[in-house]
């Protein structure tokens, strides 16, 4: 991480944004070159994630371009993502044999196929030469707008007030009762936390043991809500008409009842992260930056 492009004092901000930017698009590039499909997609849109979450916190600055660059990547994202879910799924199978789930070995090797085959043939059509087209000429058009973004003034406490806006937005997203918390809240809670834990990324050197430990609680929140969400992918494919809804009456207790132990878990780490107000993470930033 300390050879990556992030910012720091003796360095003008400006040039570090871009700098990210770049390296981002780059590894984005080279997820296209993994001969496993499944690993594209998969890296090609964690990529995707940290690109946005970049767009997000430059937003003010590079005007409407922000907002064409960011919905040309949701796009790809979103177009992939068919094959994620199944694989999604395939976690969740995983988490719930670790737990103890109550499924012969046999009827879960039989789920697993079925589950597999669906993935392998959508990361097939999903990933095709006409996507990798359009991913490729995407990319490139990214890199020369960052060419041109209008950021050579730009001063650290622009940054630090929008990472302190993408900390308000998260915090702001936790559950009042989280026993009562739906799908889509959760969900939605995961959305922002996994903007803001890329978003911490740029700032890490100016004090590695906070920065750390900060990106891992939130990528330790966005793991625990991320299960849950694939816990809820797994347990809508045994409803009525679906592919494993013969197993229904055998997996929805136990996805019932796993969700529940991440949903806690979840409370936790979301309680220890967000005890600051956005003012006083703001300030806590400004003083890495004066003395980093």
């Amino acid at each position: 991480m300390s050879n990556k492009p992030a910012l720091r004092p003796d360095l003008a901000v400006g040039e570090a944004m871009r700098a990210i930017a770049h390296e981002i698009l780059a590894d984005a590039r080279k997820a296209l070159d993994s001969p496993d499909n499944s690993d594209a997609v998969h890296e090609f849109r964690r990529q995707m994630k940290h690109w946005r979450a970049l767009l997000r916190l430059l937003a003010p600055f590079l005007g409407e371009e922000s907002e064409g660059l960011q919905t040309a990547a949701r796009d790809l994202a979103r177009d992939l993502g068919g094959a994620r879910d199944l694989q999604s799924a395939l976690e969740a199978l995983e988490d719930l044999k670790e737990h103890g789930l109550p499924l012969p070995d046999r009827s879960l090797k039989t789920v697993r196929k079925r589950i597999d085959a669906l993935r392998t043939a959508g990361e097939m059509s999903a990933l095709n030469a006409d996507m990798r087209l359009r991913i490729a000429e995407a990319l490139a058009d990214a890199e020369v707008a960052v060419h041109r973004w209008p950021i050579h003034d730009l001063k650290f406490h622009d940054i630090a007030k929008q990472l302190a806006a993408s900390y308000r937005d998260a915090r702001g997203a936790v559950p009042k009762r989280w026993s009562h918390a739906s799908p889509d809240v959760l969900h939605e809670l995961r959305k922002l936390v996994v903007i803001h834990r890329y978003q911490m990324q740029v700032v890490q050197p100016l004090w590695k043991r906070f920065t750390k430990m900060w990106i891992t609680e939130a990528q330790r929140l966005r793991e625990r809500l991320g299960e849950h969400q694939d816990l809820e992918v797994l347990q809508a494919l045994t409803k009525p008409g679906q592919p494993l809804a013969y197993w229904h009456a055998r997996l929805d207790l136990p996805i019932t009842a796993r969700k529940r132990r991440h949903v806690a878990a979840a409370k936790k780490t979301a309680t220890r992260m967000f005890v600051d107000k956005p003012g006083a993470f703001r300030r806590r930033l400004v003083v890495m930056w004066k003395t980093g």
